[in-house]
């Protein structure tokens, strides 16, 4: 049996839930991985409506869709970070607020273990989201950085963290971190280093996003074969370095969609991504969860790559076998 594929909402939370449900279904897509922001699902009213959660999914079933996640990157981002007017223009009122950094970052990670509470009453298993980093922007260690000074910011972001944690475990979800660049975890080593400040907290995992990986010269199946256990959900998104020369893989603090950049994302399968060996890789570990397409190509209308990417996730994934291809030969097996 193959596996969901799902769309992810946030690049479509301009389009109502009813709306882009009635798309998705026609593109050919399972189900929706919903976003938190938008009125895709809003985890205050999941706490205090009753009906709200149900009402969601039976909005998803007109269109026989389902919901195996949700996503709270936005509020998420939030937590850890050093916050500053940036996060003005992705986060909810109700948590920016006054705008004082403390309070912003304390009612962020109250709204992480909100939800937990929100994806169990929704009868998902996972919230995949961000983490924020206190230390990304000490990426280049020039001003003089030390380990010491490192280290500290991961003991930080484990006392923020662990808490929240905490309450996924109570309410038996997990958090599937998107390791991508200003998360405390980027790539593989900086993933180790998360997980141990975080003394391998249970609730805490990966949201595999290959895109994110493969520009920083990863191999993004290596991120699969480390961490086995810890692969929660899986996102579908591509990328494609562009270095002519010219420009820098750090991007040249351009826009995303401009061909100057040294790298940009891509509809899936119109990258660098090796989703063969990836779709390899989840069988060996045993993942069943969604493939979900996190749709992203600023040289593309959204709505034809949408029904492309369904296309070919489809196309590319295929169910592990429970036998060896020469088992036949054997006399005994026959037997």
């Amino acid at each position: 049996m193959t596996r969901p594929i799902t769309l992810f909402t946030g690049q479509w939370a301009d389009l109502p839930l009813k709306v882009l449900a009635e798309k998705a279904a026609s593109w050919g897509y399972d189900g929706l991985e919903l976003a938190c922001w938008g009125d895709h699902f809003e985890i205050d009213r999941a706490l205090s409506e009753d009906n709200y959660c149900q009402s969601q999914l039976d909005l998803l079933a007109q269109h026989n869709l389902e919901c195996y996640a949700i996503s709270n990157h936005l509020v998420g981002q939030a937590v850890s970070d050093p916050i500053d007017q940036r996060h003005r223009a992705i986060l909810p009122d109700r948590i920016w607020n006054e705008g004082d950094p403390s309070k912003v970052q304390q009612r962020a990670a109250q709204d992480m273990i909100d939800a937990a509470h929100a994806a169990k009453l929704l009868g998902v298993p996972t919230v995949n989201g961000f983490t924020g980093s206190p230390i990304w922007h000490k990426l280049y260690f020039f001003p003089p950085t030390s380990i010491e000074e490192i280290q500290q910011g991961y003991q930080h972001f484990a006392s923020q963290w662990k808490p929240i944690l905490n309450e996924f475990t109570k309410h038996n979800i997990n958090f599937a971190l998107e390791v991508h660049p200003t998360e405390i975890a980027y790539d593989l080593v900086t993933f180790e280093h998360a997980l141990s400040a975080l003394d391998h907290h249970p609730a805490f995992g990966i949201n595999f996003d290959p895109s994110h990986l493969i520009w920083q010269g990863l191999d993004p199946v290596q991120l699969i074969n480390r961490f086995p256990d810890r692969i929660f959900h899986v996102h579908i998104k591509d990328a494609a370095t562009t270095l002519d020369g010219s420009n820098s893989i750090l991007g040249g603090h351009l826009s995303f969609g401009d061909h100057r950049r040294g790298w940009d994302f891509r509809s899936p399968g119109r990258g660098e991504v090796d989703f063969e060996s990836i779709i390899r890789a989840l069988n060996r570990i045993n993942y069943q969860g969604p493939l979900s397409v996190e749709w992203e190509d600023s040289a593309m209308d959204r709505e034809h790559g949408a029904q492309e990417a369904a296309d070919f996730v489809a196309s590319i994934d295929f169910p592990s076998s429970d036998r060896a291809f020469d088992a036949s030969f054997d006399k005994e097996e026959q037997e």
